[in-house]
């Protein structure tokens, strides 16, 4: 009967840690810097000039140059774009 109860009580840890878990999951992915919700409707994509890839400017990294504004999907990429030779 002990033993019975000692296993029982163990699975009603180890469940309610695990809730609290998840709990603790959703609302640090909630509250994450960027995780602003969906796209504004009819915003229009930009291109990452060093890999080509799609982004939406309001979640891209940007950098201004020259009275232009260029949209990065990376650092990775806006660095490599900031120390390109210029022409």
């Amino acid at each position: 009967m002990l033993v019975r109860f000692l296993l029982l009580a163990l699975l009603v840890v180890l469940v309610g840690r695990a809730v609290w878990r998840l709990i603790e999951g959703i609302v640090a992915g909630a509250s994450l810097p960027g995780a602003s919700g969906p796209p504004q409707k009819n915003e229009r994509m930009v291109r990452d000039p060093i890999c080509g890839t799609f982004v939406l400017p309001s979640r891209a990294l940007s950098l201004a140059t020259g009275g232009h504004v260029e949209y990065f999907c990376s650092e990775k990429c806006r660095a490599a774009f900031h120390h390109q030779p210029k022409s």
